[in-house]
């Protein structure tokens, strides 16, 4: 999708500190960072948001993004000390870019509840 802000970072049209990438997905810095360490992980093929993986393809998208999250935190040095993963999906659960993704937070104590 040409008007997708995280579609341009994977084409790599709209640049980004990446962290890790393999065929499906793409890990890299949050602009505006919430913890010390602040990933975004993206599916490479655009989905709308959790919701929108109801598929065989979707479920499998899911599952490489979350594998390549658990290895961006890995590669943060945040297995040690822990990390959050978050996938908000819709405006009442904080979506605020409408392409599924991973947030990997750590370098500090998480909180509960988040907000």
């Amino acid at each position: 999708m040409s008007d997708c802000i995280f579609c341009n970072v994977v084409a790599g049209t709209i640049p980004a500190k990446v962290v890790a990438r393999n065929a499906h997905a793409l890990a890299f810095h949050d602009l505006n960072p919430q913890a010390p360490v602040h990933l975004l992980v993206v599916p490479t093929v655009h989905f709308d948001n959790a919701a929108a993986t109801d598929s065989d393809a979707g479920q499998a998208s899911v599952g490489h993004t979350m594998r390549l999250a658990v290895q961006a935190a890995r590669e943060s040095g945040l297995v040690d000390s822990g990390y959050r993963l978050v996938l908000n999906t819709g405006t009442d659960g904080g979506q605020s870019v409408g392409h599924l993704h991973v947030h990997v937070l750590g370098g500090r104590r998480m909180t509960w509840p988040p907000g």
